[in-house]
C-alpha cells in the first residue's frame, strides 16, 4: 500500500488557497443543466466528483466542459437522453444521488455503474421515494448498478426519509422544477445535515427558482417554475478550508485562508467558531480569514450534525487539547466513502489517542501520542485530517495519500507550504 510520511513542523504560517466548494459546484450543475442556455460557474470545484458530474451531464446530453477553473454548462431546459453505455459514478454519493433523479426525467433507460463501496452506501431511501412518483429504478441484484427509465416521474407526493443523508431530499428539489405539475416532498423522521438543505435551496435560487414553500414536515415545489441560465460564483470550499485552519490551531501557529466568507451557507463554515471556542482567534476580511491559536486549546462537547465532513479535522484538533472532546449527533458518518466513526477510532488508537465509539459520535480524550503507518480506506477526508496529526507527531505515515483528488486535488501542494513560513499582515 502506497504511504505518505508527514514531516513535522512548528507553528505554520501560511497563505493557503482552497478550491470551490464541492457539494456547491455539484447543485449549481444540475440547476444550470435543467435551466435553458449557457451558464457559466466560476471558481467550480476541480475535485473528481465534479468531473463524474460533468461526465454524466455530458452523456445525458447536456453539455459541460472546463475553461479554466470555469465550468461552461449548456442546459436544456430538461430535454434529456438516456446514453447507450453506463454512467460511471465511483464513490461519489453526491454525484451518483443528484443524476438519479435526474435521469428519471431522460428518454429511455439510463444505468449507473458505482465502487463496491458505492453498492454499501445508502441509497434505496431514495430508490423508494423515486418509485413513489412512478419512476422505474431499480438495482442489480449481483453488482454496483442501477438502471432508470426515464419519463416515467408522475406521482405528485413522494414521501422521503433523510435521516442517512440530506442528499435523497436534495436530488429530488433539484429536479422538481423541471416537471410540468406540482411535487409535493414529505420529510418523514429526522434530517442529517440540514445545512446542505438550505445551501440547495440558495443555489436553486440563484438559477430563479422561486416559490418553493417549506412546510412543517416538508417541501412543495409548485408547477411552472423554471431554471434561468445564470453566471454563478462558488464559494470557496469550507470543508477543504477546515485543514489550514486545523493546522495552525494543532501547531499554534497562524494560517490566512482565501476567499473564505463568514457569511457562508455552508455549515462546515461554523468550524471556524468551533475552533474559537476552543482557543483560537479569528479575523474575517473581505478577502478571506486570517486564523492563530492564543492560547492553549480545550476540549469542546459540541452537536456536529450539520458539518460532518469536519468531524474528521475536529478529531485531528481535539487530540492536542486539554480536556476532552464529545462530537455527538452524526451517526449518519457511517455511511460516507467508509464508516468514517469506526475508522477514526480505529485508526487514531493506532498513535496513542483514547477515543470511545458511541452510535451517534466519539469521545476523545487528549494522551501521548507516537508515529503509526494510518489506514484510510479510500476516504479523502481522513487522509487530510491524519496528515494534520502528523504536523506534531513524528512517523505518522499516510496510506493512500492521493484520494484526496476525490474533494481536493491540491491539497499536497498547499500542504507543503505549511514547512515554508510566509509572512502574514
Amino acid at each position: 500500500m502506497n504511504a505518505r510520511e508527514i514531516t513535522p513542523t512548528g507553528p505554520v504560517h501560511a497563505r493557503i488557497s482552497v478550491p470551490g466548494s464541492k457539494s456547491i459546484t455539484n447543485r449549481a450543475l444540475i440547476c444550470a443543466a435543467l435551466a435553458r442556455g449557457e451558464s457559466v460557474l466560476r471558481n467550480a470545484s476541480d475535485s473528481d466528483d465534479t468531473a463524474l458530474m460533468a461526465n454524466g451531464l455530458n452523456q445525458l446530453g447536456v453539455l459541460a466542459r472546463k475553461r479554466g477553473d470555469e465550468l461552461l454548462v449548456e442546459g436544456t431546459g430538461g430535454r434529456l437522453y438516456a446514453p447507450r453505455f453506463p454512467i460511471p459514478v465511483g464513490n461519489a454519493g453526491t454525484t451518483f444521488r443528484f443524476l438519479l433523479s435526474l435521469a428519471a426525467l431522460a428518454r429511455g433507460k439510463t444505468v449507473f455503474e458505482g465502487s463496491e463501496r458505492m453498492a454499501d452506501r445508502p441509497i434505496e431511501d431514495l430508490l423508494l421515494a423515486l418509485r413513489q412518483a412512478g419512476v422505474e429504478v431499480e438495482k442489480d441484484p449481483v453488482g454496483p448498478r442501477w438502471s432508470v427509465l426515464g419519463e416515467t416521474m408522475k406521482g405528485e407526493t413522494v414521501n422521503i426519509r433523510s435521516d442517512k443523508s440530506s442528499q435523497f431530499l436534495t436530488s429530488l428539489l433539484l429536479v422538481a422544477p423541471a416537471l410540468n405539475r406540482p411535487l409535493r416532498i414529505n420529510v418523514e423522521g429526522s434530517m442529517s445535515s440540514a445545512s446542505y438543505v438550505s445551501m440547495t435551496l440558495d443555489v436553486m435560487r440563484h438559477f430563479g427558482i422561486r416559490g418553493i414553500e417549506k412546510q412543517a414536515n416538508g417541501y412543495v415545489v409548485p408547477a411552472g417554475i423554471t431554471y434561468s441560465p445564470a453566471t454563478f460564483d462558488v464559494e470557496a470550499d469550507a470543508s477543504s478550508a477546515s485543514y489550514p485552519l486545523a493546522a495552525a490551531a494543532i501547531t499554534g501557529g497562524k494560517v490566512f485562508v482565501e476567499g473564505v466568507r463568514s457569511d457562508s451557507t455552508q455549515g462546515d463554515a461554523r468550524f471556524v467558531q468551533i475552533l474559537e471556542a476552543m482557543g483560537c482567534r479569528a479575523a474575517w476580511s473581505e478577502n478571506g480569514l486570517v486564523l492563530e491559536r492564543s492560547g492553549a486549546l480545550q476540549g469542546i462537547d459540541v452537536d456536529m450534525n450539520t458539518m460532518p465532513d469536519v468531524v474528521p479535522t475536529l478529531c485531528a484538533v481535539a487530540l492536542f487539547a486539554r480536556g476532552p472532546t464529545t462530537i455527538r449527533n452524526v451517526a449518519h458518518l457511517r455511511y460516507k466513502e467508509s464508516d468514517r466513526l469506526q475508522a477514526l477510532a480505529t485508526e487514531l488508537a493506532k498513535v496513542g489517542a483514547t477515543i470511545t465509539l458511541r452510535p451517534d459520535g466519539l469521545d476523545i480524550v487528549p494522551s501521548p501520542l507516537h508515529g503509526a503507518q494510518l489506514g484510510t480506506y479510500g476516504d479523502h477526508r481522513l487522509v487530510m485530517s491524519f496528515a494534520l496529526v502528523g504536523l506534531s507527531v513524528q512517523g505518522i505515515r499516510i496510506e493512500d495519500p492521493e484520494c484526496v483528488k476525490k474533494s481536493y486535488p491540491r491539497f499536497w501542494s498547499e500542504f507543503e507550504k505549511f514547512h515554508y513560513p510566509t509572512n502574514i499582515s
